[in-house]
């Protein structure tokens, strides 16, 4: 199936082949039609399966048809970080080009300045996070009386960030009169329940089952002991020739001594956390888009806007205490039908965020013994790992020498 075939109007068309996209990926071609019929929706999806799309197009088009053209936000998408707010705010340019729609974003950690002055001029469509939103709200630059579509965009993540609060005290100052958009790559019971409150009869869109991890990710787990976690990550990247990574940390400050010892050993990388300042993790994420850096450390706040096609490793430096979080760290590799690589490092103190993760995904994931670094406690039932295929960005031979076993130790 075709765009074309989805009933989208020439403008849209057009932009869409200037960006070369012809054929919808499953969550457009589900959702495209049933927004554009002005139905709710509820959406269970990934991120990487191209919904930003499935919400943005007939988002588009619907305000490009209204004949009465009425002042006044007309589109709301509510969204968790700063860099996916900025990447929606991008689609909605790059797909509305040729439409006469208005469009911004909001978010904080910057001057709001520009922001405000924007929102004077008279919006269409505003992509904001919650804080910033309601700070300007609050300052009555926002009116939201005429908002015709709600858009609650990774809703569980919402969850996850403590942004609940916030989101339902911008919902409660919406229009009853709606459609309603939600978003979700997981359903925990409060965003079901969440979900039930906002949505009139919904359509429901599922690309794939709630909490499943894409099927072309490869994962790995690796037992070894917290000190010799960042030995076993220098020998990954350098001896068995990894390529560009995604690297996740719990902490701010793991992130920045992660970056310091892979910067000692002279590998390009940088680190965005909440810490660093809208326009340094906006370059650094630029540069690790271009080649620039081989590797991005991120908290899982700072990396939830990411978005890169061709990323084929991501790295858990530190298992993540919420299972749901798993998902949506893996979930950054393996997109648009690449196949992806995600390992985990597991020592002593992380072994129950591992039972849950596992729990969680409904399977083992594959052990991986050969390494220099092994855990020196006691490993709960070992899952061999299946002989796989070697991935495309990694090559070489396991090295016995000793002298470069203790280098990676330093």
């Amino acid at each position: 199936m075709a765009f074309k075939n989805l009933g989208i109007i020439d403008p849209i068309l057009q932009a869409l082949a200037q960006e070369g996209y012809t054929t919808p990926t499953p969550i457009q071609q589900q959702a495209i039609p049933i927004v554009l019929q002005g139905r709710d929706l509820l959406g269970c999806a990934q991120t990487g399966t191209g919904k930003t799309a499935a919400f943005a197009i007939p988002i588009i088009q619907h305000l490009a048809e209204k004949k009465q053209h009425r002042p006044g936000i007309k589109a709301l998408i509510l969204t968790p970080t700063r860099e996916l707010a900025i990447q929606i705010d991008e689609s909605f340019a790059a797909y509305g080009r040729f439409a006469k729609i208005s469009h911004t974003v909001i978010f904080g950690g910057v001057s709001q300045l520009h922001q405000v002055n924007a929102l004077k001029r008279g919006v269409d469509v505003l992509v904001a996070t919650p804080g910033r939103l309601l700070d300007l709200i609050g300052q009555k630059y926002i009116d939201l009386s005429k908002l015709e579509i709600f858009v609650l965009d990774e809703a569980d993540r919402m969850l996850d960030m403590g942004f609940i609060h916030d989101v339902k005290k911008v919902i409660a100052l919406l229009p009853s009169k709606r459609q309603t958009l939600f978003f979700s790559a997981t359903m925990p019971p409060e965003i079901q329940k969440l979900a039930d409150s906002l949505l009139t009869h919904p359509a429901l869109v599922e690309v794939t089952p709630p909490s499943s991890t894409v099927d072309k990710i490869e994962q790995r787990l690796y037992y070894t002991n917290k000190g010799d976690k960042p030995a076993l990550l220098l020998y990954l990247l350098q001896e068995k020739k990894i390529g560009s990574a995604l690297v996740f940390t719990r902490t701010k400050h793991g992130a920045d001594k992660v970056v310091k010892l892979l910067q000692r050993e002279k590998v390009k990388c940088a680190a965005i956390h909440g810490n660093k300042s809208q326009n340094n993790r906006q370059n650094a994420l630029n540069d690790f888009k271009s080649g620039k850096l081989q590797v991005l450390v991120a908290t899982d706040i700072a990396a939830r806007g990411i978005d890169i096609d061709e990323l084929a490793n991501v790295f858990n430096y530190d298992l993540p205490n919420i299972p749901e979080t798993y998902v949506h760290r893996i979930g950054r590799t393996g997109r648009a039908g690449n196949s992806g690589l995600a390992m985990s490092f597991v020592d002593g103190e992380t072994l129950k965020e591992l039972k849950d993760i596992e729990k969680l995904i409904g399977k083992k994931i594959p052990v991986i013994e050969d390494h220099p670094f092994p855990f020196t406690g006691v490993v709960p039932e070992p899952t061999p790992a299946k002989p796989a295929q070697k991935p495309a960005s990694q090559s070489g031979n396991r090295s016995s020498d000793k002298n470069r076993k203790n280098r990676w130790r330093r």
